[in-house]
């Protein structure tokens, strides 16, 4: 009974070593080497300062940037320690508010019509709270309004919007999207904000 005591805690330390030690650092060591960008959380810097993560959505209210999804993550939006969702229903009052009440905003801020059709990225949070990226056609109806706010022509914005917006991977996974956080940091290289 001892002996086999025994061997048990032999093959345990040998396991906690080679699966609690050994791997992590092989695989650790092996992401900081083939892909570091993407193993040191994708931070994206401006002046040489971090700025954010191309994978963690912000709040951009001001008129001359890129304003991404709404966000229900934590009690006042963007708060990547509190991901989550607000798990409200599509029948679910609270959200047919909430969705109406920022379609408006959005329509209001862009200058577009009562009955203009809003995509539903701008005015439904993601189910994580925090998606970084918008649609195509969420970043299409602000570039007019981006484009006043920085004295810069809509072709010239929609140029940006152009080169920013990654396809699908492979040709066919996923949706085309635009990353906001690198978006607007494009603008402000672009106008030396």
């Amino acid at each position: 009974m001892l002996r086999t005591a025994g061997r048990a805690f032999v093959l345990l330390l040998i396991m906690t070593l080679i699966t609690g030690i050994a791997y992590p650092l092989v695989v650790t060591g092996l992401d900081q080497l083939i892909f570091p960008h993407q193993a040191n959380g994708s931070l994206l810097y401006k002046d040489g300062k971090p700025v954010g993560s191309a994978l963690i959505g912000q709040d951009f209210t001001a008129p001359g940037y890129f304003h991404g999804r709404p966000s229900a993550a934590g009690k006042t939006g963007y708060d990547a320690t509190s991901s989550g969702g607000s798990n409200l229903g599509p029948t679910n009052k609270t959200l047919l508010a909430e969705a109406g009440q920022r379609a408006a905003e959005v329509r209001r801020e862009n200058g577009l019509a009562a009955n203009a059709p809003v995509p539903s990225d701008l005015i439904t949070a993601s189910a994580s709270g925090l998606d970084p990226d918008i649609t195509p056609a969420a970043a299409r109806i602000q570039v007019a309004r981006v484009a006043k706010a920085r004295n810069l022509s809509v072709a010239k914005v929609q140029t940006l919007v152009n080169r920013y917006t990654e396809r699908r991977q492979f040709g066919f996974l996923g949706e085309p999207r635009v990353n906001v956080l690198r978006l607007n940091l494009a603008l402000d290289a672009l106008t030396g904000r």
